[in-house]
């Protein structure tokens, strides 16, 4: 009887399952969409039972289609995204619906954070900026906005943990996800309670669960799990991965030489390490990777590929490879027509909002698109930039994430960084990186180092090309000095209204 292991992959707008083989061979990937609740402007939430009840379905499905049975899974891993926030009760329910990690309603919390000096205190600490997306942001605005459902707090938890919890009904905060939460200690490797006392949410110290491991066993299915899902009672289930940690093993990334970019709704640009460095350029985040004294450093913001979907979600259905032909269509960086990725989040300030600047009359649906796809990309560059202040011999950059299928992408990518860009050739990098975990945990290899030695892809290159990059390097400083006056546009409105 062939063994497999299942992995699930929780992001913003889907959820997957894939099984795979002892080699990692795919056997089947099912996937579901999630739907994100905003039920006021700037909220994003979840509804928790609906979430698990998309799990449950997703697994069926999976089982289903691959012919393979419960009886034949091994062990199974959860990635998801990170940050957000899921809470039971004291009487381990669901705490009304859960919040991601893309809502934006601390900002003010934040504000005043920033304000107060609270991130400067912070970061030697967590190696983690503040942003209003952050667990703790979001238990300090409950405890301001809503006290009663704050005093209700029973658990505090994230996607891939509830998730978990639903599967075996032990409580648990997976290590490379909870590290950067802001109530960690990076240098400590445990919660430390100065953080929550300096946050103003003391309260919760009582109601955090267990640090558990990427590829520590936390539980078993439960016989009522398997009953609804068919998967076996009894079956192993590890920690998982945060998405960005499963990416970044997926892609392969080990030393200091290569870095990974997702690409997707968030874009994030990642590189390992060992230890933690004092004064650096730029407040990087840190946190805790799978292999022992390592560390995945990586900037981030919610500036990617989520806005082209959102364009083509609005002005009309349209291909990928009839977007890719459009934008291929017109020169490289021509024009003077901006696009600013800043739909839901910035990395430009707080008050950075999206919008196109530069269109004029002749602008075509192509222009716009183009537009957007340089702005994502310039985008990018913001963080890429910056870790390579952090990591100074890197001259290759391995993409992840939905662009990634787009040649035309990539090759932007490519021109605009003057990097080689690697293209892994593996799908679904949170599912088979969630099940690398399972095959880890459940004893098939000694550890992650020895898992993604035996696992290695194939790998696609694209090259610069140099007469581009000028071009594309004239066009990102206009675009720098575009945000450079937003950003003093935004100051004087603040000075005026304060």
């Amino acid at each position: 009887m062939t063994q497999y292991w299942l992995g699930l992959d929780c992001g913003g707008s889907w959820l997957k399952a894939g099984l795979y083989d002892r080699e990692g061979r795919e056997a089947g990937v099912q996937r579901l969409p999630l739907c994100a609740l905003s039920p006021q402007p700037g909220w994003a939430e979840r509804d928790m039972a609906e979430l698990w009840q998309c799990c449950m379905a997703v697994i069926r499905a999976l089982l289903t289609h691959s012919g393979v049975s419960g009886e034949q899974i091994v062990g199974i891993g959860i990635s998801a995204q990170g940050k957000g926030l899921f809470l039971l009760d004291k009487n381990d329910k669901p705490l009304g619906n859960a919040i991601l990690s893309s809502d934006r309603r601390a900002m003010e919390i934040v504000r005043r954070w920033q304000e107060d000096g609270i991130p400067e205190k912070l970061y030697p600490l967590t190696r983690q900026t503040l942003w209003t997306g952050h667990p703790v942001s979001l238990l300090r605005w409950l405890k301001e906005h809503e006290p009663e459902r704050y005093a209700q707090i029973g658990c505090v938890m994230m996607t891939h943990d509830y998730l978990r919890w639903c599967l075996t009904g032990v409580k648990g905060c997976e290590e490379s996800n909870i590290s950067e939460s802001n109530l960690y200690n990076m240098s400590r490797g445990k919660y430390d309670p100065s953080l929550t006392d300096w946050l103003g949410i003391a309260e919760i110290n009582h109601v955090l669960p267990p640090v558990v491991g990427s590829a520590e066993i936390c539980g078993e299915i439960t016989a009522q799990t398997a009953a609804l899902t068919g998967l076996k009672a009894g079956t192993p289930v590890v920690g998982g991965l945060f998405d960005v940690v499963s990416t970044a093993l997926c892609a392969g990334i080990e030393d200091e030489f290569t870095l990974n970019a997702v690409m997707g709704t968030w874009a994030v640009t990642s590189g390992i390490t060992r230890g933690l460095r004092d004064g650096e350029a730029h407040p990087y985040v840190y946190g805790r990777y799978v292999n022992d004294g390592q560390f995945i450093v990586h900037e981030a913001s919610p500036t990617s590929s989520g806005n082209l979907e959102w364009f083509t979600a609005q002005w009309g259905e349209i291909s990928f490879d009839e977007i890719n032909q459009a934008v291929a269509s017109l020169p490289k960086a021509g024009g003077d027509l901006f696009f600013l990725p800043f739909l839901y989040g910035s990395n430009a300030g707080l008050e950075m909002t999206s919008g196109f600047y530069g269109m004029q009359a002749i602008h075509t649906r192509a222009h716009l698109l183009q537009a957007i796809y340089e702005g994502v990309v310039f985008s990018h560059m913001t963080h890429l930039n910056r870790m390579r202040e952090r990591f100074t011999d890197v001259h290759t950059l391995r993409v992840t994430g939905g662009p990634a299928h787009s040649d035309v992408w990539m090759q932007m990518l490519a021109d605009v960084s003057g990097l080689r860009i690697e293209l892994p050739q593996v799908e679904e990098t949170g599912c088979f990186g969630a099940a690398l975990a399972a095959r880890v945990g459940t004893g098939v290899y000694r550890d992650f180092s020895e898992a993604q030695r035996d696992l290695q892809h194939p790998v696609r290159t694209l090259l610069p090309d140099m007469t581009a990059h000028q071009l594309y390097q004239q066009k990102y400083q206009r675009y720098q000095h575009l945000i450079a006056a937003l950003q003093g546009f935004h100051a004087r409105i603040k000075e005026h209204t304060l």
